[in-house]
Order: C-alpha cells, then structure tokens, then sequence
C-alpha cells in the first residue's frame, strides 16, 4: 500500500513536470518504475513510452490551443526521430545482450547500461541548461536551419530507441540553444514532437519478449494524466528563464541519483563475483 501511494504522488509530479517542462516525463518515469516498482529497465523504457505518450499529447493539445507549437519545425524535428526510435526499438534492443559486460573483475548488465546511459545524456543536457549561454530571449528567430534541426531529430531518436525516453530533456536543450526558439515554445513544441516519437516507439516494442502488465500502466497514466491537467491551468504564470532552470536542476539532481544508483549496483556485482 506504502509503495501504491508513494507511486501515485510521483506519477501525479511527473505529470506536472511534463506539461510546465515539456520534457522530463520519461526522465522521471523510468526511474520510478525500475526503483520504486521494481520494474526491470527493459520493461520499464516500454511502459514509460505508453504512459507518457498520453500524457504529452493531453499536454500538446493545450499547447496547440495556446498557439505556442512550431508545427513545420516540430515535424522536421519527429520525423527522422520518429524513424530511428521505431527500428532501435523493434531491431536493436531486444537484441541486446543482457550482460554488456561479465568477466570475474566486473558485471554490468543491460540494464546498468541503460540507465547509466540514460544518466550521462541527462547531465550533459542539464549542465547546458544551467549555464544558460547563448539562451533566446521572449522572440521566435526569423529563420531556422532544417538541416540541424533533422539531424537533431536523428540523434534524439537514437536516445529514445535506446532508454525508452520521449527525448525531452534533449529536445528542449537543442531547440532553445541551437534553433534560439524561447523557452515556452520549445516546450509546446517538444510536447508535440515527444507525443509522435513515443506513441511510435511503444508499437516498436509489441514482441514476444514484451508482457505488458495493462492494469497498472492504464492506473499509473491516469494519474498522471490529472497532473497534467493541473499544470496546464498555472504554467502560462512562469517565465522563460524560470523554466529553463527548474528544467536543468531537476535533470541534474535526477542524473546524479541514477549514477549513485546504478554504480553502487556494479560495484557490488564486482565485490560478489569469485576471483
């Protein structure tokens, strides 16, 4: 019951962080359903892609009605992302081999690579974030380079195959950095891009090695869900900067919790394993 309830307020955060953020739902999810759960990593990347698929398209059409989505810009951004989440997805990480490395001096499983993956692409996403050069003001550029932007997409889709992460905490970075594109537009816009990737990427995963437990993703998302409708009534009171920053020291004390997690889990695999 203690782990019911404890879920549910994260689930209901996560839904919050989605909508004001435009990323960070998949970031939080995984790590929610692998250790408070108990979810194993490959499963957990499929569910994350289901439950937060729903969740950025409620938020996207809030967005949608707030005329703050760049729809040419998104798609460029989706489509190849699109394309290279599907095929990592159903190709590549059930392919996996489930020990990445097992010698007598070390064990790091698929899992313990997945997340510590996931954890590196996030800091380095959050410490961009904070530092805040080169950060847009409040106006849309004039002109965008679609070139970039498509092979932004390619990159984030790899990620997203890879962790099972809609590629918010990339997508935001790469818009507001690369493209100048103020924080409150990147967020409606990755909140449309992050929808079509993971809707894409969770029927990647329909395959034998996939048993989806329906009941507890359906519960989980519906609770996130109201988050999200909770959100979507404050988030227009906060600034650009404001949000930049709530985005980077949240993926940042994220990252630094799943390093500490997962490399006390290889370090006691190597102090266990017989010389």
């Amino acid at each position: 019951m203690e782990t019911l309830i404890i879920g549910s307020i994260l689930f209901f955060f996560i839904g919050v962080t989605l909508s004001l953020l435009g990323g960070g739902g998949s970031i939080l999810t995984v790590p929610v359903l692998v250790y408070i759960f108990n979810v194993e990593p490959h499963l957990a990347t499929s569910y994350s892609m289901f439950l937060v698929g729903i969740s950025n398209w409620v938020a996207a059409i809030d967005s949608m009605r707030k005329k703050i989505v760049l729809y040419k810009q998104g798609l460029y951004f989706a489509i190849p992302g699109l394309v290279v989440t599907f095929l990592v997805r159903r190709f590549v990480l059930p392919y996996l081999p489930e020990y990445i490395v097992h010698s007598t001096q070390l064990i790091i499983t698929k899992g313990n690579a997945i997340m510590l993956f996931f954890a590196f692409i996030m800091l380095l996403a959050a410490l961009k974030s904070l530092k805040g050069k080169n950060a847009p003001g409040d106006v849309l550029p004039v002109d965008f380079n679609y070139k970039v932007i498509m092979m932004q997409g390619l990159g984030v889709g790899l990620v997203t195959g890879l962790v099972g992460a809609g590629g918010g905490f990339l997508i935001i970075p790469a818009l507001v950095f690369t493209s100048k594109v103020p924080m409150k537009y990147a967020v409606g816009t990755s909140l449309m891009i992050i929808g079509i990737t993971t809707t894409l990427g969770f029927l990647g995963d329909f395959n034998p090695s996939i048993h989806i437990n329906w009941r507890f993703l359906i519960q989980n998302t519906l609770i996130s869900l109201v988050g999200v409708l909770v959100a979507n009534h404050y988030k227009d009171r906060f600034s650009n900067k404001f949000l930049r920053l709530a985005f980077g020291y949240l993926i940042l004390v994220l990252s630094i919790f799943i390093f500490y997690t997962e490399g006390g889990k290889i370090e006691t695999a190597f102090l266990s394993t017989p010389l």
